[in-house]
């Protein structure tokens, strides 16, 4: 009678090596998942302020010409500003019925609103991932109505950016320094939105912002 051959497992060693091979394999592919989802939240982002920068546009074209006004500075804002105006002219809901402005536990989904890159929630009282440029309304007690024509060199007139404040409308020094690959989107007057390094729009050394940069205009 022929004796059966008893099947034996993996031993030690080579346990060890299938473990190891797995290892490496993730260590490949772990890397190129997170460049992926990155460069997915870039295309996002980007789309959603080429939509930002295209409403200003249909707003300025049903208004002689106006850009909206900034509104209030905590976002409280329903009759104008940019956040009541824009998603008007856009069809969609404007930001006062926004769960997620006040609510820091309340799921931020997939909107025109969000930078999928940005990790900052509410702070009970607002959340803006998009901050506005102030300078060219003048924010405050001027808040003055601005033509879209009278703004020289739209294509480097920052209209829109990612924000590491809160708050709906601010300046040079509210520009993120760490998002997409070290550092910010922008949208500029000519509807047009890119990526800058932020080295080319913060000096590290002296801790403030670079408003000199002839592509990224602050001031008109």
């Amino acid at each position: 009678m022929q004796a059966t051959t008893k099947k034996q497992g993996f031993t030690l060693i080579e346990l060890l090596v299938v473990i190891g091979i797995i290892a490496i394999l993730a260590a490949l592919i772990f890397p190129c998942l997170a460049s992926a989802k990155a460069k997915a939240q870039s295309i996002t982002c980007l789309n959603n302020l080429k939509q930002w920068g295209v409403a200003a546009h249909l707003f300025a074209a049903d208004n002689e010409d106006f850009l909206p006004r900034d509104g209030s500075i905590t976002g409280n804002s329903t009759d104008s500003g940019w956040y009541v105006d824009l998603p008007r002219a856009m069809g969609i809901e404007p930001y006062n019925q926004m769960p997620w402005r006040t609510n820091a536990d309340a799921a931020l989904g997939h909107s025109i609103w969000i930078c999928p890159a940005n990790l900052r929630r509410s702070n009970g009282h607002y959340l803006f991932h998009y901050c506005l440029n102030e300078n060219i309304n003048s924010t405050g007690n001027e808040n003055r109505p601005v033509r879209l024509s009278s703004i020289n060199r739209p294509n480097a007139m920052i209209w829109m950016f990612d924000s590491k404040n809160l708050p709906p409308a601010g300046s040079a020094n509210f520009a993120h320094t760490n998002l997409h690959n070290h550092g910010a989107q922008f949208v500029f007057l000519d509807t047009h939105a890119c990526r800058f390094h932020s080295r080319e729009f913060w000096n590290y050394s002296k801790d403030k912002p670079i408003t000199n940069n002839p592509s990224l205009v602050w001031f008109p």
